[in-house]
């Protein structure tokens, strides 16, 4: 049960030791032992203790101190955890190495009780100001982080508005990628990604044709299809996105988040085949989540109307999708689509006008 104190985790092989440090701390902390190191590291590794600090003999028979202190370094369960060294008259080549490996400060034997709970009560005050300040700036990054997305989606919408769309499409491609999205990484393939991987590249797909804020109008709102030179314009848009992405987000912000929509920005043209632009790629060379983008991107413009086109059916549009899996599109993607075809045929298009 918690009692509101600290838990100071006191390891030491002498078993005297442990219990002059616990007749000394027992009232001000919950104090747990640990008669060796690889007692301590299973002790914190499984979770059954949680020390606030620990007391760490260096001397000790199979595991050592220091090594007790790599290990807790190299665990993200234990890295942040203070530890203080204990040692003995003569020991300073010791210490010295235990505080190069992220001891936060020692205790001598034979052990001085006022010093010993000086110097633990300042780790503590130490430590709790650090978590503090942690816990600040992840707020403030997260605050800014989602400033800044919501900066870009609004940037999105407004390209879409100026391309007389309603706004729709790139909510109507976002629950399009989910569906395939979880119908792929439910199976056995390719995909990785997890939920929380799902949810930002879902995040990042509204941003996929941001580079066509420096398309001219008279290419961007032509009323029929372009020609060659317009074409190439136009192409321009996905390499001008990713710039964008860049400009944008910096090396503070998600580098998940950055990733994924970059990827998606540049990519979202590219073909399985390698007939696609910016940069030609080919085959599991084209980033996945642009692969599942780009199915669920020309879904979308299929079967909506345009001023230069009326809607397909969904059945013509499944059909091409169907007909250009291993050229156009990633194979593996577009049987997931046809998987799931009557989620998209029967996707609630209302519910995001």
């Amino acid at each position: 049960m918690d009692n509101g104190k600290k838990t100071v985790l006191v390891v030491d092989d002498m078993e005297i030791n442990r219990e002059i440090l616990v007749s000394m701390l027992e009232g001000q902390y919950e104090v747990r032992q640990a008669a060796d190191g690889v007692n301590a590291i299973g002790l914190m590794f499984s979770g059954a203790v949680a020390p606030d600090i620990v007391l760490l003999d260096i001397m000790m028979p199979e595991m050592d101190g220091l090594q007790v202190l790599e290990m807790m370094r190299s665990n993200p369960v234990t890295k942040e955890i203070p530890v203080i060294i204990i040692s003995a008259a003569g020991e300073e080549t010791v210490e010295i190495k235990g505080l190069a490996l992220g001891a936060v400060d020692f205790v001598a034997k034979p052990f001085r009780p006022e010093v010993v709970k000086v110097r633990i009560a300042n780790q503590l005050i130490i430590s709790a100001y650090r978590t503090s300040l942690e816990e600040m700036v992840r707020v403030k990054v997260n605050q800014l982080t989602r400033t800044k997305e919501k900066m870009m989606e609004t940037m999105a919408n407004v390209i879409e508005y100026r391309n007389l769309e309603s706004g729709a499409h790139v909510k109507r491609t976002a629950g399009m990628t989910r569906i395939l999205l979880d119908h792929i990484c439910s199976g056995e393939g390719e995909c990785a990604f997890d939920a929380a991987d799902r949810d930002v590249i879902v995040k990042a797909v509204p941003l996929h044709d941001i580079g066509k804020i420096a398309i001219p109008d008279k290419i961007l709102l032509k009323p029929g299809p372009l020609d060659k030179e317009e074409f190439e314009i136009m192409k321009t848009h996905a390499a001008i996105g990713s710039d964008i992405i860049n400009m944008m987000l910096n090396d503070d912000d998600d580098a998940r988040y950055k990733k994924h929509c970059y990827d998606i920005s540049r990519h979202h043209h590219e073909r399985w085949d390698g007939k696609g632009y910016p940069d030609g790629l080919a085959g599991a060379d084209i980033p996945l989540p642009a692969r599942i983008l780009t199915v669920a991107d020309v879904y979308d413009a299929l079967v909506s109307p345009r001023c230069y086109k009326p809607a397909m059916s969904h059945k013509e549009a499944a059909d091409i999708i169907a007909g250009g899996a291993g050229s156009q599109f990633d194979p593996d993607v577009a049987n997931a689509f046809l998987a799931v075809q009557e989620r998209f045929e029967h996707f609630d298009r209302e519910h995001f006008q």
